[in-house]
């Protein structure tokens, strides 16, 4: 019996199951986001052990008003950014796959291979990135901050106003170029998410087969761990090139692309370019698990609440 009358349409379904499975992951892995910026802003050289520690222990030793509030510094870009992102990503890829079985002539049933997820998560990723941008920079800069350090954003429209008035439109598209590199990232996770589950249904004997939550949760834990390693260089170069000053009121010069990788060479080596790795999968992993097994769940729900099925 469905809970709603009428139908809703596949483009919703992606929709609203990628908002839903953003905003419920970010919420769960926000403190390790902050661990992992603030990491990837430091140009020291400590462990990467003793430095997310470390990193942890000084937020909730010096930051406030309370440690709560201290780990949760930056909430609201962070659901903006992963609710609308992951939102607009599922619409796109889904439509993005559309777009290739059409040009490619295949029928309903017939199996994408590598090189299609590939177009479909790439078109799908590079879009969610342009429009996405002016969040992830007020998210790392308030999350690269204490909330009681001079000049820092107290919430996202004030940051939003901010760089408008500093920087001008320009400054919401710090970052940009590196997280076009990143959109790799998702390509690469699609095309071992989506050959994990093909596989994982032939085992059971079904292309068409369901799968467990525990399918689920492992083939994406596994395809994040391999594509988070692969790309995460890009991740730390986008944080630098959105870093900024608190307490500047002027525009001043900020080294560009290829100024901050020589300087991350020179200076800090290959380990610089893997700064707050271990947080990220720390975050990343089960965030991903949560986001589809939020996501799946969802796709499977809403028709049947909307009685399509």
């Amino acid at each position: 019996m469905p809970f709603f009358s009428g139908s809703i349409s596949p483009n919703a379904v992606e929709t609203i199951a990628g908002l839903s499975a953003g905003f419920v992951s970010t919420i769960v892995v926000h403190p390790l986001d902050i661990i992992k910026t603030r990491m990837q802003l430091d140009t020291s050289a400590h462990p990467l052990l003793n430095s997310s520690r470390s990193v942890l222990q000084d937020i909730l030793r010096n930051e406030g008003p309370t440690r709560l509030a201290a780990l949760y510094r930056g909430l609201t870009p962070n659901l903006v950014g992963n609710a609308s992102g992951w939102g607009l990503y599922f619409l796109w890829y889904k439509q993005g796959q559309d777009l290739v079985r059409k040009a490619r002539g295949y029928s309903s049933i017939h199996q994408m291979n590598s090189l299609d997820y590939i177009i479909a998560s790439a078109g799908a990723g590079a879009a969610s990135a342009v429009l996405t941008n002016p969040i992830w920079v007020i998210k790392t800069r308030m999350l690269s901050t204490s909330s009681q350090a001079q000049g820092a954003y107290p919430s996202m429209l004030s940051g939003l106003k901010s760089i408008y008035r500093i920087e001008g439109w320009r400054g919401y598209f710090h970052g940009l170029i590196p997280a076009l590199f990143g959109v790799t990232h998702g390509a690469l996770y699609f095309v071992a998410y989506e050959n994990m589950k093909k596989w994982r249904r032939q085992q059971y004997g079904s292309e068409n087969a369901e799968l467990t939550n525990t399918d689920t949760t492992v083939i994406s834990a596994l395809s994040k761990v391999f594509a988070g390693s692969t790309t995460y260089p890009s991740q730390v170069v986008r944080a630098r090139l959105q870093k900024y000053d608190p307490a500047a009121t002027v525009v001043v010069a900020r080294p560009g692309l290829i100024a901050i990788t020589k300087d991350l060479w020179h200076n800090e080596g290959v380990r610089g370019f893997y700064k707050g790795l271990l947080p990220n999968l720390a975050r990343v992993v089960p965030s991903t698990c949560v986001t589809f097994l939020v996501y799946e769940n969802a796709r499977w729900a809403l028709p049947r609440m909307f009685g399509d099925d």
